[in-house]
């Protein structure tokens, strides 16, 4: 089965990417995350990334990085919870019409190895972006390899992020 897998960035790439290939997936990355404030913060984990992907030989889509969807997309929620999930439904949404677009037969997103993330909401939201959109969502529960993940990345000398990504997570004891 084809999968578009949907990266938030090479360390959290890891555990799924080996689990998705032991279970027989045929894996496309798909990094896009317009929510990563500052741009210098993106290219730091784009190129995490590339690293990563070059080591598992795995194909990644990377469209123009353009923080202005974001922004768009959580205006009025900048301080409310419902933030993240805005931010979620914009990056899964986004993969689910890539996907669907170039024929893959399903999505999924790095962000489920996440202990930080509220991941029943992100199941629920995958399951319903994905029969809007005509994709199956799979769904996997990553977190087990989540230390896992972090360690091998350690190993690899790749960069790892000290916050989710948009300047609404920045706390003063990790800006950039």
């Amino acid at each position: 089965m084809n999968i578009l897998l949907h990266i938030c960035c090479g360390p959290c790439l890891i555990h799924p990417f080996k689990v998705l290939k032991d279970l027989d997936f045929n894996i496309t990355g798909f990094y896009y995350n317009p929510n990563i404030h500052p741009a210098e913060e993106y290219l730091s984990r784009l190129n995490a990334l590339r690293t990563v992907s070059r080591e598992f030989g795995l194909p990644v889509a990377i469209p123009e990085y353009d923080e202005t969807e974001y922004l768009r997309e959580i205006c009025g929620c900048e301080k409310e919870p419902g933030r993240c999930e805005l931010c979620w439904s914009l990056r899964l949404f986004t993969t689910a019409r890539e996907a669907k677009n170039k024929g893959f037969d399903a999505f999924s997103t790095t962000l489920l190895v996440s202990p930080y993330q509220n991941h029943l909401r992100l199941k629920q939201l995958g399951h319903q972006i994905g029969r809007e959109a005509g994709v199956d969502f799979i769904y996997q529960d990553f977190r087990p390899g989540f230390r896992d993940g972090q360690a091998e990345a350690r190993r690899m000398g790749i960069y790892q992020q000290k916050y989710c990504g948009c300047k609404h997570s920045i706390r003063p004891k990790n800006i950039i």
